[in-house]
């Protein structure tokens, strides 16, 4: 009867709004587990919040944005010089300085270079909204998940600014002590495994976002300097962006660019 098609319509539609299978919009059957318990002894624990909300989260994401991801090294050896040396200045001020203020640094330069990253599509409207401010989150690995805090305006701020808020929203983060608003409104993400080790590895696209940027375990290597190879650090850079959004040329002279800013720190004052 009618009422019967539009009641499972209805119910179809529930299903999708509440995250059930129909809502990936892939199609695709789900996996039937069988009985672990035949095999030997096991143990279940329900999800905490934290990990379900992000399971999902990642897997709309997986199933609905086409994935590549560009890979680069940028060598950071005169960059890591310049940061060691910061040292005394940074213990003055109750304030280390990492990496990672430097990478954003470089990121919203290349992002107010390329802005086709900073952007978001409305696939239901076919629409582009470009952002005109650059927010940029930071994933932190926390004992009760991956949290993402997100640091506002990093184009206006300096390295020390950088520093001091990256350390305090990652403690908060880890402290559980991050507000909802803190963790909303990023144009484009920054994920490092640098500290646990890796070659390279494809993150995940945190949409409505458009690009991700991993960072892994930075290596001394032989760089050939036209005469000879010389020893040098290099840190390896996996960009994953959506290929809706954004195409392979644009993703290679992204990456290109945090390489020469990052091999180059001057280069971001111009």
């Amino acid at each position: 009867m009618k009422d019967d098609v539009q009641a499972y319509v209805k119910s179809q539609l529930q299903q999708a709004q509440q995250g059930g299978s129909v809502g990936t919009g892939s199609g695709i059957p789900g996996v039937k587990l069988p009985d672990f318990s035949q095999f030997g002894e096991i143990e279940k624990e329900a999800m905490s919040r934290m990990m379900s909300a992000t399971a999902t989260n990642m897997q709309r994401s997986w199933l609905n944005v086409p994935h590549v991801t560009q890979f680069e090294d940028a060598d950071i050896t005169d960059m890591e010089a310049f940061r060691k040396a910061q040292k005394a200045a940074g213990e003055k001020k109750g304030v280390k300085m990492t990496p990672l203020p430097f990478m954003l640094k470089a990121c919203a330069t290349a992002l107010a270079e390329l802005p086709q990253f900073n952007v978001s599509l409305d696939m239901d409207k076919k629409e582009v909204i470009r952002k005109k401010y650059i927010h940029i989150g930071i994933a932190v690995d926390t004992p009760h998940g991956l949290m993402v805090p997100v640091i506002r305006n990093v184009d206006q701020k300096g390295l020390w600014e950088l520093a001091a808020e990256s350390a305090e929203l990652a403690q908060k983060a880890r402290d559980k002590q991050l507000k909802p608003a803190e963790m909303q409104g990023a144009c484009f993400t920054i994920t490092s495994l640098g500290g646990i080790g890796g070659t390279a590895f494809t993150p995940i696209v945190n949409t409505p976002e458009v690009a991700i940027l991993g960072v892994s375990k930075a290596a001394m290597k032989p760089v050939w300097d036209g005469k000879a190879f010389q020893p040098r650090l290099m840190l390896p850079l996996s960009l994953s962006y959506d290929h809706r959004a954004v195409n392979g040329a644009d993703a290679a002279r992204f990456t290109s660019c945090l390489s020469r800013l990052l091999s180059d720190l001057r280069e971001l004052l111009l």
